[in-house]
Formats: structure tokens, C-alpha cells, sequence
């Protein structure tokens, strides 16, 4: 003789074991986030100990929501060259931190982001389309070229979206950013104080909006400290770029004794130069990161560098997307973050 079959649990024996109601069990389970903390942990451990599956296709239908969102890196690239505009991005440990923040944040709350590259215009004609046709319930969007068509794209499709970092052109789309003229006056008034008297910079490449800031911020913070003249060599945020750009300010300026780089990776670039041509860090010259990535730690001496919480940033980003979710009559919003610097071996 057969067993019969036992019935699925439901969210009636979600509630009897949690001790609360069905409709909070619902709330719970949907993703409504006005409800206490610990109430979403005794729902969860009931629903663990029950076994409950939602049926999220019929929870969609109610919802309207998929609980999944896009995690978009927007780039420039050729047709045919995806897998190695893919493997630049992922080289970049800045792109991980992202990942990290975001994912750190949605896990608790039922949400699933999908990665999505698109560094060609079909590609970013796909990540609309995907968004479009319901996929997925908005997008955090890292966008890494100053003509990015996306932003504005998804600011005029009407999708819930995200951008980390200010976009190069006036857009009405949400975003997280930080103070970057503050982080690099930081780094110009520790240069100063550590009595250095030719100072030179490394910026990231000046059509970037946070290139410029970074620069501006840094010029302007030596010329209150009566430096009128900072040499320059742009980079492009990679550590070959603070390679080139090291040699070629060595060569111009050969009695520099602070480097400020615009990113840590081209500041362990620079120190390799710096160290090739018998310079010792910090004794001759001091060098100055930003960041506080995972290459400030590699490098001998680890960098001096300015933070940038770049965790903290992507997570408030994926609140700031479920809160459009929730509200699309929101208006677009920025929040900006505050760098701090941290001392190591290389200032």
C-alpha cells in the first residue's frame, strides 16, 4: 500500500510555529521592509523549520515584482571584444567591492541580482530589453565611460535604477557617490605636512567625472598650502597606466618627492617605478593612494591611501532601488559619502 502524500506546508503553519499572523508571514515573505528585524528572523526560522517553498511564480503575479534585479557594468567596447572588456572589469578589485555591498545587502532580503555586461550597444540594447519586458524589478548600474548612453536610457525608459557615481552629463537618475575633492585634499594637506615641496599627481583619465573632482580637489587644497603648480600625468585606473605615467613624471620632474595617484592600482604602479629607479618609499618619495583596496595591502610598504567605502555605497544603492520599487512616483535622489584617509608605510 502506497503512503499517502503528505501536504505541502503553508503559510498557516508559517505563522502557528513563528507565533504571528499569516498576513505578517506574507509581508515577510514578499519583501516589505516595514517590518521589525526580529520578526523577520523568527518568520525565517519557521519557514526553515517548516519547509514552506513560496510559490514565487504565483507570488510574482500578485507582486508584480520578479525579487531580482541587474547588476549592469556599462563600458565602451568593439563588437567581438566582450570577453575581454569582461575580463578588464573583473581584473579590477573596485568591481568586486560592489559586488560584495550589493549582494551583502539583498541576500537578507529575498532580492537575487543577475550580472550583466554591456560594453557594446547591442548589449545595451539587451540590458533594456531585459528590464523592459519585466525580468527584472530595476538596475544598479556601474557605468565606466564618460559617454555612456545607458543612464539616460534607463532614466527615459521610466526603469527603477540605480547609478554608482554621478553621470558625466545631467541625467535624472538616482546615485551614490563620494566627496571626491574632500578625499583629495586629504592627501594633498598629508603631502604638505609631511613637508614634501614637489608634489606631482597621477589622475584617472579626466573625461571621468571623479577624475576631474579628484584633480580639482587636489590642485585646489596645494594652493592653499601656496603651491600654485602641480605637474600631472593621466593614467586609466590600471597599474600598467601608474607605470607610464611614473616614468613619464620621473623624467619631467626628477626631484618629485609626493605623488598623489587617483587609484591605488596606479599607485602600485608608481612604486614600482619609483623603486626601480632606487627611489625608497617613503624616504624620497611619498605616495599617496585611493580606495584602500586590496592592491594597498599588496604593495611593500603597503599605501597610504584615502577610502572610499565602496560597500557601504553599493549597499546603500540597492536600498535606495527597492525603495524606487516600492515608490516609482520617487523622485531621483544622491547620497554622497565622506572619504577618510588611512596611514600606512608608503607617507
Amino acid at each position: 500500500m502506497s503512503r499517502p502524500q503528505t501536504a505541502p506546508p503553508t503559510l498557516e503553519d508559517v505563522a502557528r510555529v513563528a507565533g504571528v499572523s499569516r498576513a505578517t508571514v506574507s509581508r515577510v515573505i514578499n519583501g516589505t521592509r516595514n517590518v521589525d528585524r526580529k520578526i523577520q528572523e523568527v518568520v525565517r526560522a519557521a519557514v526553515d523549520q517548516t519547509g514552506y517553498a513560496p510559490n514565487r511564480a504565483a507570488r510574482s503575479l500578485v507582486t508584480k515584482r520578479t525579487g531580482t534585479i541587474a547588476l549592469v557594468v556599462s563600458g565602451a567596447g568593439e563588437q567581438g571584444e566582450e570577453d575581454a572588456f569582461a575580463s578588464r572589469v573583473f581584473a579590477d578589485p573596485f568591481f568586486g567591492r560592489v559586488a560584495s555591498g550589493v549582494v551583502g545587502f539583498l541576500r537578507t532580503r529575498g532580492v537575487h541580482p543577475v550580472l550583466m555586461v554591456a560594453d557594446t550597444d547591442r548589449a545595451r540594447e539587451d540590458v533594456l530589453a531585459f528590464l523592459r519586458q519585466g525580468s527584472a524589478d530595476g538596475a544598479l548600474l556601474v557605468s565606466t565611460h564618460a559617454e555612456d548612453p545607458l543612464p539616460a536610457r534607463l532614466a527615459e525608459a521610466k526603469v527603477p535604477a540605480v547609478l554608482f557615481a554621478r553621470p558625466a552629463r545631467p541625467v535624472p537618475i538616482s546615485y551614490v557617490d563620494l566627496d571626491h575633492q574632500a578625499g583629495a585634499k586629504l592627501a594633498a594637506d598629508l603631502l604638505v605636512e609631511l613637508g614634501c615641496t614637489q608634489v606631482a599627481t597621477i589622475t584617472g583619465p579626466l573625461d571621468v567625472p571623479a577624475s576631474q573632482n579628484r584633480l580639482t580637489g587636489f590642485r585646489d587644497a596645494m594652493a592653499r598650502h601656496g603651491f600654485p603648480y602641480v605637474p600631472i600625468a593621466e593614467g586609466g585606473f590600471t597599474a600598467a597606466s601608474g607605470e607610464v605615467a611614473m616614468e613619464r613624471l620621473l623624467a619631467e620632474h626628477p626631484g618629485v618627492d609626493g605623488v598623489f595617484a587617483a587609484n591605488d592600482l596606479m599607485a602600485q604602479g608608481a612604486l614600482n617605478i619609483l623603486q626601480q629607479h632606487g627611489k625608497r618609499v617613503p624616504q624620497d618619495v611619498a605616495l599617496i593612494g585611493f580606495d584602500d583596496s586590496g592592491p594597498a595591502l599588496a604593495c611593500r610598504p603597503q599605501l597610504t591611501t584615502v577610502r572610499q567605502p565602496v560597500e557601504d555605497m553599493a549597499a546603500e544603492m540597492a536600498r535606495m532601488l527597492l525603495g524606487q520599487v516600492d515608490d516609482p512616483d520617487q523622485r531621483p535622489r544622491s547620497v554622497i559619502f565622506e572619504p577618510s584617509l588611512v596611514v600606512r608605510g608608503s607617507a
